[in-house]
């Protein structure tokens, strides 16, 4: 089975991707951590994200050892994974490992913006997770506090709504909603009764 989860960042479609895999057994994928990955790369060797030929080499050495190094959850990186992911070349590179995960028996959850548009449109169920702008900049505002970040509640919301508008904006792979996926607004909902919703929508697509 694989469940496609899209939808933009803070939008709590992470939490709830890492719920359903451990409930349901599968491999659990955050897709945006290795738009993150090849980001942190290219800021270590002082390299700037617009540069493609950089950010291609990047991508294709990209080690899944570091997609949990809680480095890549900072906005520095997050701005510059949102530079990266905009390149055609890059979300090619990128595009196999995404779908070898996939294919992992007995299957797997996968996370990020082009899920159930492109990395795997053929996934047994679809969702596209999101909230409120504010809401989303609260949330990731507590998350980065709370890892040790100052940062201005405004300025995260400015940086979300900047990565709204490059993700859906982008010539390739926008952020789009997907035909036959179930949409999960998550602005009133805490990550139970997310949760909740989503099991439901699984038992009840792959009992029919």
């Amino acid at each position: 089975m694989i469940i496609a989860i899209d939808g933009p960042a803070a939008s709590g479609k992470g939490t709830l991707g890492r719920r359903l895999a451990r409930h349901f057994g599968l491999v659990y994928l955050d897709t945006g951590a290795l738009y993150r990955a090849v980001a942190a790369a290219l800021l270590d060797a002082g390299i700037d994200p617009d540069d493609n030929a950089a950010a291609v080499a990047a991508a294709a050495s990209i080690d899944p050892a570091i997609l949990g190094d809680p480095r890549l959850r900072t906005t520095e990186v997050g701005q510059a994974a949102s530079i990266v992911a905009a390149k055609p070349e890059v979300r090619a590179a990128l595009l196999q490992y995404q779908r070898d995960v996939a294919a992992t028996a007995p299957g797997a959850v996968l996370d990020g913006r082009d899920i159930a548009t492109v990395v795997c449109p053929d996934a047994d169920v679809k969702f596209f997770v999101t909230a409120d702008l504010a809401v989303r900049a609260q949330r990731r505002h507590v998350e980065l506090t709370g890892g040790g970040q100052m940062i201005e509640q405004g300025a995260v919301m400015d940086d979300l709504s900047a990565r709204d508008a490059r993700d859906q904006a982008r010539a390739d792979a926008p952020l789009t909603l997907s035909e036959h996926a179930h949409l999960l607004d998550t602005t009133k909902l805490d990550i139970e009764a997310a949760f909740k919703a989503a099991v439901e929508i699984v038992d009840g697509t792959t009992r029919a």
